[in-house]
């Protein structure tokens, strides 16, 4: 898949790190020009961009908060001004939160719809009117909204939005060649997923999965990569599933 990206522009959310990271990568390696986006860390970003540029390809590093609808705003802007156009839209930025319904405070709930659901959202809408024809559109969902998991209940709502969203806006767009689709990563190997977890627990996850291992953000990032070529112009309001057989 060389250079199948070439001329086009790519917009990747919560690039700086882990998943988001590796898929700016792999777009950057497939000739797409990658708007690196940030909200925090912006000697991240600015690594992931140099790295994409030393490989040969072109990015910038873009700080916004897609909590923030103006943010998300100023970021195509600025795309559209540093690139001349928009054709590739990656939603990956998001946070987690895993503890019992019964315990999640309102501050808790606002802030994690806000990242995970209001920050797709609006993306999108500003894709729908900003996007070239033909364009891409991939929102990063979750496997969780399959699996019954004790205290994963406010991030896989969350997820679930994202999946209904995935689903209506592919109508809407189909019309002008704009596929609309959804990756669920599994278990993946990054330093968030590690957070707080034992070795057991880890071996627990990848032995559940039909292929024996939890997956890397390269897999997710080669999911991806499938989606946003001109290959996949018959796949729309999809959603799915990369995680090694973990579930269905």
């Amino acid at each position: 898949m060389i250079d199948k990206l070439n001329g086009k522009t790519a917009i990747v959310t919560g690039a700086s790190r882990g998943i988001g990271r590796a898929i700016a990568l792999k777009l950057g390696a497939m000739k797409a020009s990658v708007v690196v986006n940030y909200v925090n860390d912006e000697k991240a970003a600015a690594s992931t961009a140099s790295d994409i540029e030393k490989a040969g390809g072109k990015a910038v590093a873009m700080q916004a908060d897609v909590r923030q609808v103006r943010d998300i705003q100023l970021l195509f802007d600025r795309t559209l001004n540093d690139f001349g156009g928009v054709d590739i839209l990656v939603n990956n930025a998001g946070i987690r939160l895993f503890k019992p319904i019964a315990s999640v405070s309102e501050a808790e709930f606002d802030d994690i719809f806000a990242a995970n659901v209001k920050g797709v959202f609006f993306a999108c809408q500003m894709a729908a009117k900003r996007m070239a024809d033909d364009g891409r559109i991939v929102n990063i969902s979750s496997s969780v909204t399959r699996v019954l998991m004790a205290e994963y209940g406010p991030y896989a709502a969350t997820k679930g939005a994202v999946d209904q969203i995935t689903r209506v806006l592919a109508k809407e767009l189909g019309p002008r060649g704009i596929t609309v689709n959804a990756i669920s990563p599994g278990p993946t190997d990054t330093e968030l997923f590690r957070k707080g977890k034992t070795r057991e627990q880890i071996k627990g996850f990848a032995q559940a999965a039909a292929l024996g291992r939890i997956g890397t953000p390269a897999d997710i990032a080669d999911a991806v990569a499938l989606l946003v070529t001109e290959d996949a112009g018959w796949i729309t309001g999809q959603n799915i599933c990369a995680n090694g057989g973990f579930v269905a």
